[in-house]
């Protein structure tokens, strides 16, 4: 079975698109949970509706707001699958997706992959897209992160409490690739668009600011880099951020 972890918070406009994209999958044994993260609790009847569509469908409700990647570590503990697939609640799959990717990391006997993705607007409308190296070194992932979240799939037995998402607000998923990767876990790539990740205006990584200063926790907080060091390696993420 595949567990697919959705953290939810204030994404109504999208959540019903994102939850189509998923039980149109070509592969069927999943279960989706819909970590619901806004203490105003402001979209819950829309959601407790929403779930009853398929039984397949988890919602799990935070006390407390706990952010993207608390709420993704509280789905996996929760989850009963031998695979976690992550997809934000306003991102889309290709209906053949999971079939891929589950194939791919069976027959090459691996514990995690990804894909290259589409990048779309608030209307669905291509605005880019992105590659990456068939296989990802740490080295690579400390000059960026070319791992796009919804695009990943991963065995669950590689999570723990210390190899888990980081308590950001940004780049929480960078940090837990940059683990696997440091660790000796080989990440690869599937040459093939399986996903759409929709960059929105006012959307949290839109935020200079936010990216910046979680950059450099990457690097000095969870890498254990000393200042200097933290410093250039968020230099040069950034240059090449803008080149791309």
């Amino acid at each position: 079975m595949i567990s697919i972890i959705i953290p939810y918070c204030n994404k109504k406009n999208y959540i019903e698109q994102t939850i189509a994209s998923i039980l149109d999958q070509t592969f069927k044994d999943f279960e989706i949970l819909i970590i619901y993260d806004d203490e105003k609790k402001r979209d819950l009847n829309f959601l407790e509706n929403l779930i009853k569509i398929d039984d397949r469908i988890k919602l799990i409700i935070n006390e407390k707001n706990l952010g993207a990647g608390e709420s993704r570590n509280k789905g996996i503990k929760l989850s009963s699958g031998e695979f976690i697939a992550f997809i934000d609640s306003d991102d889309l799959w290709e209906k053949n997706k999971l079939e891929i990717q589950y194939k791919y990391l069976i027959q090459n006997k691996l514990k995690i992959c990804h894909t290259e993705y589409k990048i779309i607007d608030k209307d669905n409308k291509e605005i880019g897209y992105r590659k990456s190296k068939k296989k990802l070194t740490f080295k690579d992932l400390l000059k960026s992160c070319d791992i796009g979240l919804s695009t990943v799939l991963l065995k669950k037995e590689l999570i723990n409490d210390e190899v888990c998402f980081a308590n950001t607000k940004t780049k929480e998923d960078y940090i837990l690739w940059l683990k696997l990767a440091k660790l000796g876990i080989e990440i690869e790539i599937i040459n093939q668009s399986l996903s759409k990740w929709r960059k929105l205006n006012n959307s949290l990584s839109s935020s200079v600011s936010q990216k910046l200063y979680d950059g450099f926790l990457v690097y000095y907080k969870y890498m254990r880099f000393n200042i200097i060091k933290s410093i250039f390696c968020l230099i040069r993420l950034s240059i090449y951020s803008i080149q791309r």
